[in-house]
């Protein structure tokens, strides 16, 4: 199955976080073997909500990764 990456980035960035939301829904339905605990499940379901209500507060991968390197440095 070919995705077209281009078509995708017309769609709104809230459009493509349903998306998301919607591929991880069905993998989580359709698997027995699921890649995270309920746990890990309900901690990644709160989070995301946490930023669909403040998504200002998201700091970005690189600045997380540049102070990790920072730290461990």
């Amino acid at each position: 199955m070919a995705i077209d990456i281009a078509e995708l980035r017309k769609l709104t960035v809230a459009e493509r976080l349903q998306l998301v939301d919607d591929i991880w829904e069905s993998i989580a339905a359709d698997t027995d073997d699921a890649p995270l605990s309920a746990p890990q499940l309900a901690e990644v379901r709160l989070r995301r909500e946490e930023h669909r209500r403040e998504p200002a507060n998201t700091v970005p991968w690189e600045q997380v990764l540049a102070e990790g390197l920072a730290r461990a440095g």
